[in-house]
């Protein structure tokens, strides 16, 4: 049975996943998530993940800004001794992380297809945007984990696209998605949980 690939992440309205932390990340509307008002409910699909998560993929830039932090953060803590693995061109074993357990660095998408057959459970990809868009261009993404944030944000990078072609040039036809689970939360951040019907 194949491993299931889940997308994690916050997310705009208008499906941007640019900058959540600050400006310091590259958009000037950054900052959307601590900008919000804290409902503890409403992040309580990030603790249920900490549970269900196996191993960890991530593309490079991703993976440059979360392992330091992570390895040190006790909020993630039990990440620190799952498989992790990055998806890079020009990564080199020389420049992952030390102390955050074993790290792989996959070369293509399909590396990461020959991953999703292996044993195990599921692998959650955090963050690492483009690399999340070419997923679901090539039908690897098994189920989208959303938190939604009342924004738009104009220019941000997009979680899904705005081509009907892949990098290949390839066309990309619709992809139907059905919802598991959903809670809308009074800071107007809405859980989306859906898995891709296939």
């Amino acid at each position: 049975m194949a491993r299931e690939l889940v997308y994690t992440g916050f997310i705009t309205l208008d499906g941007s996943v640019d900058s959540p932390g600050g400006a310091v990340e590259g958009h000037p509307g950054g900052g959307w998530v601590f900008d919000t008002e804290f409902v503890e409910d409403a992040f309580a699909l990030k603790g249920e993940e900490l549970a269900d998560t196996t191993a960890l993929l991530f593309g490079r830039r991703s993976y440059q800004a979360f392992a330091p932090f992570w390895r040190e953060s006790e909020d993630h803590a039990a990440y620190r001794d799952l498989p992790k693995f990055v998806v890079s061109t020009t990564l080199a074993d020389d420049d992952l992380v030390d102390g955050w357990g074993e790290t792989i660095i996959l070369r293509s998408l399909d590396d990461v297809r020959a991953l999703t057959q292996t044993d195990g459970g599921a692998i959650f990809v955090h963050g690492s945007a483009e690399l999340a868009r070419h997923l679901g261009e090539a039908d690897l993404i098994d189920r989208y984990n959303l938190l939604m944030f009342p924004y738009l944000l104009p220019g941000g990078k997009n979680l899904f696209g705005d081509a009907s072609t892949d990098r290949s040039g390839a066309h990309v036809d619709r992809r139907t998605l059905s919802l598991r689970e959903s809670e809308a939360y009074s800071n107007g951040v809405v859980k989306l949980v859906y898995d891709v019907r296939r």
